[in-house]
This record gives C-alpha cells, sequence and structure tokens, in this order.
C-alpha cells in the first residue's frame, strides 16, 4: 500500500502568484520523483466548480455567512471525492487555496470571526489538515494591481472578492500573518515581490523536509 501523499496549500491575497508558483512547483517536484496534482478552490471537482461560478459572480448580492457556508460546502466536496482518494494513492496535492482562505477572507475580511470559520471548516473538511502551507506575502495594493493588470491582459473581469476595498484586504493579509505566526511549522511565509525563480526557490527550501 502507499504511503500517503503530502497535502500542499498555497495561501495569499489575489495578485501573489499563487498559480504561477504551483505550476513552476509541481514540474520541479516531477524531477525529484514526485506525482504532483494541481488542484484549486473552490472547484476541482464538478460541483465545487459550479459553486465556484456561483460565489464569484459580481452580479450576485452574497452575505458574508452564506458565501462562508458555500465556499465550506465546495471545499467538503473537494476532499471527500479528490483529495483524500488522491492523498491515498500516495500522489501529492498542490493545492490554491484552502481553510486559511476561508478564516482569513470570511473570518477577518468578512468579520465572521476566525474562530467561527475554524469550527465550520473542521466539519466541511473532516479534520484533513495541510503538512505544509506556502504564504505568498505581498503588499496588498502591489497584490491588487497585479490582479487588475491580470484582467487586462486576459480580458477575464474581476470577481466578486476581487472588487473589495483595500481594508477588506488589508483585514485579510493581517490574517493571514497572524496565522502563519500561530502555526510556524505548517506555516512558511514567501516573499512574493521577488521573481517567480526566486520565490519558486523559497518554496522548495520550505518544502525540503518533507522530500
Amino acid at each position: 500500500m502507499s504511503a500517503r501523499g503530502r497535502l500542499i496549500t498555497i495561501e495569499g491575497v489575489d495578485g501573489t502568484g499563487k498559480t504561477t508558483l504551483a505550476t513552476a512547483l509541481r514540474e520541479r517536484l516531477s524531477a525529484h520523483g514526485v506525482d504532483a496534482r494541481l488542484m484549486r478552490e473552490p472547484g476541482g471537482v464538478e460541483a465545487s466548480e459550479r459553486i465556484r461560478e456561483l460565489v464569484k459572480d459580481p452580479a450576485l448580492t452574497v452575505g458574508a455567512r452564506s458565501e462562508a457556508l458555500l465556499y465550506a460546502a465546495a471545499r467538503a466536496q473537494l476532499v471527500e471525492q479528490a483529495l483524500v482518494p488522491v492523498l491515498k494513492s500516495g500522489a501529492w496535492v498542490l493545492l490554491d487555496r484552502f481553510v486559511d482562505s476561508s478564516l482569513a477572507y470570511q473570518g477577518a475580511g468578512r468579520g465572521l470571526g476566525v474562530e467561527a470559520v475554524r469550527e465550520l471548516n473542521l466539519f466541511a473538511t473532516g479534520g484533513l489538515t495541510p503538512d505544509r502551507t506556502l504564504l505568498l506575502s505581498l503588499d496588498p495594493d502591489v497584490a491588487r494591481a497585479r490582479a487588475s493588470d491580470r484582467s487586462e491582459a486576459t480580458g477575464e473581469a474581476l470577481d466578486r472578492l476581487e472588487l473589495e476595498g483595500q481594508e477588506f484586504f488589508t483585514r485579510i493579509r493581517a490574517a493571514y500573518l497572524a496565522l502563519a505566526a500561530a502555526e510556524p511549522e505548517r506555516v512558511r511565509v514567501l516573499d512574493a515581490s521577488a521573481a517567480p525563480e526566486a520565490v519558486l526557490d523559497q518554496a522548495l527550501a520550505a518544502l525540503a523536509d518533507l522530500l
């Protein structure tokens, strides 16, 4: 029977380069003989992808509690249908966002309370915890500028959360850093202002003990 794979989550506000890092990290891990699968939140399986469309739609009004519940529902389906089976097979998962996103965005950003959102997600995930979390830290203004540039370049409109104001993202970044300070063994903070190759090097150093 294969040993359980590793769950590596990548966190940070939009515009910090999570997708770029995940793609590069998968390639580098493959060179080490690691079977790594890329997944994203909300999404990864059909039901969760449908929730993603709903929760990100800027045309919809979604209350804070509804938002937290929708993200938790998408997460619960992803855990049951994809994460647990893949990890049991021995493969690694590089997951763009997980529970820490809800703690930061809904717990702190929306003001629902980090502990209340943590309890909700403990139920949703069945207690599944990342082996390591890579937190891409970047000044919120720089991250928002990057997200806007990406939107213009791709023609893809900013989603409902990306359209929030500066104070929202300032609260989120502070919450992320507090989570990292509380769990330094799990959460490793990376300087997202560095060049992509340098960020990749930081990530590999943060994962060295797991390889």
